[in-house]
């Protein structure tokens, strides 16, 4: 059987939790070692796959995985509401292949062995059964491998019980096939990035913590086992402050034939951190020396939005061109236009910030903001920019102002032939950019900017890091030629690169790939619709007013939303003409037609149905009094990676003039 992409992460994810349920990882330990002491020769180093299986075979734990998962499958509604109601089926050899563990590669298995001290949920009740309550999901990213646990309530003491299977990969040509040894893991520096989000009752998610994981310790203890207390802080400007702890196992799979001695862990460890400080001391010693120099330029480059540093989640100061790096979005993505579309759907939040006094900064890692869903307008510009480098564009993210003085940053491509493209992450939408000539004659005529931006103070990728150090900062009259030394100032390529390049530091957060929408689109418009229907009933009879829906008129709006879906992805309109012909044709003459176009990011109806009521337009349309009054709503949603939504809804009515 083959499954569409999209259920690919579900299907996973089901098995995985029957396998978890099970102890399956257990089970198959404990054979492994017995099959080692019966069976294993001693000129033999290690079991092939196959007499891994017949040891399975031969003690039932493939068919017992197999039940297990035939009765998961038989429940499967319950446990996606989002997916189609028809059962799934499994081919049985395509299953033990896909949950098999392979005996000649090195896997380090990190459970999560529940919480403790999540002070802030300390008086919550725990909740009856079926009862929706708030929920804590903790997401993980090892070496382009990525996790999430199951939900659990949220509670002073959260029930995680939840095992991750992390292969500890070589990255080396022709390393693939073998088995890295304890040396060898030793020089991997990657951490375990682990995201705590809080998802409540209303599907609205808060990021509650950001924490890496130095898993390395199990290396030098006993048995490749080891158990680890976490604790996790909180972000922003609660970084210092305990937000809970977690209790987790960490433990390498096979088991380590030679584990290596804590102190040459711990020495391993601190070199490195000593060779991080060392290189971020340096950095940081330049980019003075810079800053100094660009001030000398102009004393009034003083008061621009050069933008060397910012902090993270955690408060930790980081360069800014360590946010950006060029990203694939292999098959989930194809067009630099698709990809500012993904950017723009995903929510717009800026960072919280207790008290007055202006804004808090915070520019999120790339997991923490993917896994939250929304960011600030630096999140989605540091997306945007590093999916554009991706696709093979010369991008730069711009750090300015908008209207008032508003501190905003935005993306920029340089084309090869010196044109500008802006593009706005929060929104989508492209500009190209033709500079004011301050220098010609008052009655010469001057392009009219059509972008909302006032000024920008510098530039900035993987790679660069330019101050803009032009007689004036307006991005109007602004001139990008970026390798003109006079116009923008660059930061030494080699100080960047020994901060900011991979593996150049340990303390740079990797890069997590994208994953595939789990939203079922067709099941989750009908669900959005049919609450719709049952809200604009209610409201209409609170006014003592019937509603008669027509399904037919329904059905007709849904090419009036792809295109306009198409518009916001392509910059192309298209299909119009045959929505408005059709609409023609189903209102007869004599009777009036309205309809209410609407956007949203978030998939909560009666949310939507709150701000739709608030435009006069639409309240009129839901409100509609007449002769032979019928009523039409239509929702299509559009699914992107990362579980991010397009929701489109379109209200109208048709009801007979009467003059």
């Amino acid at each position: 059987m083959s499954l569409p992409p999209e259920k690919a992460s579900e299907l996973k994810q089901l098995i995985h939790q029957q396998l978890s349920k099970m102890d399956v990882h257990g089970r198959i330990r404990e054979i492994l070692a017995e099959t080692i002491r019966e069976e294993l020769a001693p000129d033999q180093q290690q079991l092939s796959t196959e007499d891994l299986i017949k040891a399975l075979r031969r003690r039932g734990i493939i068919d017992d995985v197999m039940k297990e998962l035939n009765f998961v499958t038989d429940n499967v509604d319950q446990e996606l509401p989002s997916s189609p109601k028809q059962p799934v089926s499994f081919d049985r050899q395509s299953t033990l292949k896909k949950t098999n563990i392979d005996p000649t590669r090195r896997y380090l298995y990190l459970q999560v062995l529940g919480g403790k001290a999540f002070l802030e949920h300390l008086q919550e009740p725990e909740p009856l059964p079926g009862q929706v309550c708030s929920t804590f999901t903790l997401c993980l990213h090892y070496r382009n491998q990525r996790f999430r646990s199951k939900p659990v309530p949220c509670a002073c003491e959260p029930d995680f019980h939840d095992g991750f299977l992390l292969e500890v990969h070589r990255e080396n040509l022709g390393d693939g096939t073998r088995m890295a040894d304890s040396t060898t893991m030793l020089s991997i520096s990657d951490p375990i990035h682990m995201v705590l989000i809080k998802t409540d009752i209303f599907g609205e998610t808060t990021l509650v913590a950001s924490y890496f994981l130095e898993w390395r310790s199990v290396l030098g203890s006993e048995n490749g086992v080891t158990n680890l207390t976490v604790e996790l802080m909180g972000v922003g400007t609660e970084s210092k402050v305990s937000v809970g702890i977690l209790n987790i196992k960490l433990e390498m799979y096979p088991p380590l034939n030679q584990t290596l001695s804590q102190e040459v862990v711990n020495t391993q460890l601190a070199l490195e951190r000593q060779k991080t400080a060392e290189k971020e001391r340096l950095f940081l010693v330049y980019a003075k020396q810079w800053w100094r120099e660009y001030l000398q330029i102009r004393p009034s480059h003083n008061s621009r939005l050069v933008k060397i540093f910012a902090q993270d989640e955690n408060g930790i100061n980081r360069p800014v061109c360590s946010y950006v790096k060029p990203l694939r979005a292999g098959r989930l993505l194809d067009t630099p236009r698709q990809a500012a579309r993904f950017v723009n759907v995903l929510g717009y939040e800026r960072a919280p910030v207790i008290g007055g006094g202006g804004k808090q900064e915070q520019w999120c890692t790339l997991l923490a903001f993917l896994c939250r869903n929304k960011g600030d307008c630096e999140d989605h510009a540091n997306l945007l920019c590093s999916l554009l480098l991706g696709y093979g564009l010369e991008a730069f993210v711009c750090v300015g102002t908008k209207a008032k003085g508003v501190p905003h940053a935005w993306v920029m491509t340089c084309g090869t032939d010196g044109s500008i493209t802006f593009w706005e992450s929060l929104t989508g939408h492209r500009y190209i950019h033709k500079p004011i000539n301050p220098d010609e004659p008052p009655l010469a005529e001057q392009p009219k900017p059509l972008y909302p931006y006032r000024t920008i103070g510098c530039v900035f990728n993987h790679q660069m890091f330019l101050g803009n150090c032009q007689p004036s900062d307006a991005v109007e009259t602004c001139v990008f030629d970026l390798n003109d030394e006079s116009k923008w100032k660059p930061m030494s390529e080699e100080a960047i690169k020994s901060v900011c390049a991979p593996g150049a530091t340990t303390s740079l957060p990797p890069f997590p790939p994208l994953c595939a929408s789990t939203i079922d689109a067709s099941v989750t418009s009908n669900e959005i619709e049919m609450q719709l229907r049952l809200l604009v009933s209610e409201h209409r009879k609170d006014l003592g007013l019937t509603t008669v829906w027509e399904d037919q008129l329904s059905y007709l709006l849904s090419p009036a939303l792809a295109s306009y879906e198409f518009e916001r992805t392509t910059s192309i309109s298209a299909g119009n003409e045959e929505f408005q012909d059709a609409i023609r044709r189903a209102v007869p003459d004599g009777h009036t037609f309205k309809g209410f176009p609407i956007h949203f990011v978030y998939r909560n109806a009666r949310r939507a149905f709150a701000t739709c009521l608030r435009s006069p337009f639409c309240e009129e349309i839901i409100c509609c009094r007449g002769d032979q009054v019928r009523l039409a709503v239509r929702v299509r949603v559009f699914t992107y990676p990362e579980s991010a939504c397009a929701v489109w809804i379109m209200f109208a009515c048709k009801y007979r003039s009467v003059l």
